[in-house]
């Protein structure tokens, strides 16, 4: 499995692709946080914490995170080379979470120059340091379990067609859903709204943005990240049958 982990790393920035992804997100959340006018700059709320950054990543990630998965095995499926991939002596469950792994480091990577935000929110804040940093953690926090859901959604999508761009549309709307749907519909169904929102994402991620890590915010991030890597395992099994 290391070797498709290594592989998946090196061919990311064997490219530009490992860069661009990097650098589109964080210049997405620099613009957007310091420079630009509106709900998201953090000079303009008046508080010292991270809430914007956290509310405007899960956005950006939705679309970010599919780009990167997009190719991981329709690549593969276009140029032939899946059926050499599955004969390789490893399970398909060792080849998926390489893949996986690969690219949840890459994402994890882009991830960690934002803790800078954290320096300099805190050195804004009166008196120096006033910064919520259980907040701030258990934020960071949900927003790994929350990548790790999305690139298991992206990994999987990319099963379903050779097509890179197909792939990536069919990401970008479960993400969607997942994070933002059942939000909607518990507007819909309001006898019903607690139950329908818990199925989402923004439920679960914004419990973990007050601070504490609820075991059931962490079973929920878990059982969907499994869930959909079994869907690509089953994919790939019928594939090689």
């Amino acid at each position: 499995m290391k070797s498709i982990v290594l592989r998946e790393i090196k061919s990311f920035f064997g490219s530009p692709i490992g860069y661009l992804v990097i650098a589109i997100f964080l210049i997405s959340n620099g613009l957007f946080l310091w420079v630009f006018q509106g709900e998201y700059n953090i000079l303009n709320t008046g508080f010292a914490d991270l809430t914007p950054f956290f509310t405007l990543a899960p956005w950006i990630l939705t679309f970010l995170i599919p780009a990167v998965t997009m190719r991981s095995f329709s690549d593969e499926k276009k140029q032939g080379t899946i059926e050499l991939l599955l004969t390789k002596p490893l399970s398909i469950w060792q080849i998926v979470n390489g893949k996986f792994i690969g690219s949840l480091l890459l994402i994890i990577m882009a991830i960690i120059p934002t803790f800078i935000y954290v320096k300099v929110v805190s050195s804004l804040g009166l008196p120096e340091g006033n910064i919520d940093m259980g907040s701030t953690i258990g934020s960071y926090f949900g927003l790994l379990f929350l990548i790790a859901a999305y690139t298991a959604i992206g990994i999987f999508t990319s099963t379903l067609s050779e097509n890179q761009i197909v792939a990536f549309i069919i990401s970008v709307f479960l993400c969607f859903f997942f994070y933002f749907g059942f939000e909607g519909l518990s507007t819909i169904v309001p006898g019903f709204m607690n139950m329908i929102s818990s199925l989402g994402m923004q439920n679960h991620f914004k419990s973990m943005s007050r601070g504490v890590i609820d075991t059931r915010d962490v079973i929920y991030f878990l059982s969907i990240t499994v869930l959909f890597l079994s869907f690509t395992v089953y994919q790939l099994k019928s594939f090689k049958s």
